[in-house]
């Protein structure tokens, strides 16, 4: 071999990344081209087909029908033989179903928990009740999609101008949706609808709240507000209420719906923030437009934040039941009692005969951006999706929008399908989202803010007005994963302060609340 091939085989040694000394693949760092020479372990392999960045490459040569191993986790059966070098990928990778062993609670380790002297602090905005938002808002719900466009109406008149002077309030929010009848009451549906629109109206980040509805609908206001409890003044939330048939009309009801806000604004602004330990802060955990890397940055260091934000007293939840399918025996081994873990497998139990025949994430089928990212299955899309929960003991298991009462890490049931998932993360109490993604998502969300990580240095200097943070860094050799982590909690913090994030400079947030539909239309 000559010196300048060794240089060239030197060089190319960091083109592949093992994750763990079992795996039978590796990742591609960047794109590799056909007939390309590459190192692993000390040989050379050459490359049986172009691969994309963030793609798998045999390492070895793997017979049909064995397990394709990726963080020493199986995600799935070689569909025929393997040779090495060769693009590993849903063409030759078949997904196959297994049971895992729960093993409840063998992986709880104890918390070492900051003193509360010491915790970190930032600036929040402290509820009469103690609870403490990160943004202040006046909220306008529709009871149905019937009272939509009246409740846009109503929040595009509060304009920049009309609000500068009220500084203290971030702004006036319409949180529309397209249920609220045509469907079966009472129901799941019916309930989940409820809770979540309740979550909203008894949010922190919320000064005010108006609902409005049509007056024929199912989900009739008055009906909404005594059976979730709602009252005026709660936690010091103020609560109007209107009802479009009795107010006179699309036009009467706009005009006495902005009239109700504009009665709020003064007691709105009178907010101030001020120093709140960390404790405080509840972090919707949030990942859309996965890639290959996903799982070896930004989801990873996503973790070891909070990891660092539990330690200090906060609370991280990680939701999108379907992705974490095929490793929920990792999350079932950190629950702090058997009951925590079985209440996790029994939502997995549902979710199976709820998707049953369809072709969804549940059944193994990923998305196009997923596929072209490299992530050929759920079962390792869910590897790396679940990464963001971090190592802290699993404190509990909550329904969609269900409030969430224990801090630490805990679960909220929900679809993967992002608005859906952080609408319910925000119901369920969220007042930060942090959002990974590799492939670049540009959602944004009210009235708990969304920070988003990238997973790769290309796609964050190609989406730089949407992405807060580069977790490619840690891919680049900048840093480390725990290093990534400790600089996501600062961010976090300063965020929670009031620091904008990309996508609320983009005004990003309004359009994006999506309670999840469960029934029939009728």
């Amino acid at each position: 071999m000559t010196t300048a091939t060794q240089d060239t085989t030197k060089d190319l040694s960091r083109a592949l990344i093992r994750l763990h000394a079992r795996d039978n693949i590796v990742i591609a760092r960047a794109p590799l081209a056909l007939g390309q020479n590459v190192e692993v372990d000390g040989r050379v392999l050459r490359l049986r087909a172009q691969v994309p960045a963030g793609h798998k490459v045999a390492a070895e040569a793997i017979a049909a029908g064995t397990p394709v191993r990726k963080y020493d986790t199986v995600i799935g059966l070689a569909a025929r033989a393997i040779a090495p070098g060769e693009h590993v990928h849903a063409h030759n990778l078949r997904f196959v179903e297994f049971e895992r062993e729960p093993a409840f609670c063998t992986d709880v380790r104890p918390v070492d928990y900051v003193p509360e002297h010491a915790r970190a602090t930032f600036q929040g905005i402290v509820r009469a009740d103690g609870r403490v938002g990160t943004r202040n808002y006046i909220g306008i719900l529709s009871s149905v999609n019937c009272s939509a466009t009246v409740i846009r109406k109503i929040a595009e008149w509060f304009t920049p101008e009309r609000l500068a002077g009220f500084p203290n309030v971030d702004g006036v929010v319409a949180f529309q949706h397209s249920s609220g009848c045509g469907m079966s009451s009472p129901s799941l549906h019916f309930d989940v609808l409820r809770r979540t629109l309740a979550g909203y109206a008894r949010h922190p980040n919320l000064a005010g709240v108006l609902v409005v509805g049509l007056g024929c609908e199912r989900n009739q206001v008055a009906d909404l507000v005594d059976s979730q409890a709602l009252r005026d003044g709660e936690g010091g939330t103020l609560l109007r209420t209107l009802v479009m048939q009795e107010t006179g009309g699309t036009r009467a009801t706009i005009e006495a719906g902005v009239a109700a806000v504009r009665e709020m604004l003064p007691r709105a602004d009178a907010a101030v923030r001020q120093t709140v330990p960390a404790s405080h802060i509840k972090v919707g955990l949030e990942c859309g437009g996965s890639d290959g890397f996903s799982g070896i940055t930004a989801n990873p260091a996503l973790g070891a934040a909070m990891d660092i934000l539990v330690r200090h007293g906060g609370t991280a939840i990680l939701s999108e039941t379907p992705e974490i399918y095929g490793v929920e025996h990792m999350l079932t081994r950190r629950a702090v009692t058997p009951e925590v873990g079985q209440k996790l497998l029994d939502r997995i139990a549902w979710w199976k005969e709820y998707t049953r025949g369809h072709n969804g994430q549940f059944n193994g089928v990923v998305g196009p951006g997923n596929q072209q990212g490299g992530l050929a299955n759920i079962f390792e899309k869910s590897l790396g999706s679940a990464m963001k929960g971090g190592t802290t003991p699993l404190q509990g298991v909550y329904e969609y929008a269900e409030p969430i009462d224990r801090a630490g890490f805990v679960f909220m049931d929900s679809p993967g399908y992002d608005p859906c998932a952080v609408t319910g993360q925000i119901a369920s109490g969220a007042n930060m989202i942090l959002f990974t993604t590799g492939r670049g998502s540009m959602f944004g969300s009210k009235p708990a803010p969304t920070l988003k990580l990238s997973s790769n240095t290309p796609m964050f200097e190609r989406l730089r007005d949407d992405m807060d943070i580069n977790c490619g860094r840690v891919l680049d050799g900048e840093l480390t994963v725990q290093q990534m982590g400790e600089e996501i909690f600062a961010h976090l913090l300063r965020a929670a302060s009031g620091e904008t994030t990309r996508s609320e400079a983009l005004g990003l947030g309004d359009g994006e609340f999506v309670p999840w539909h469960l029934g029939i239309v009728s």
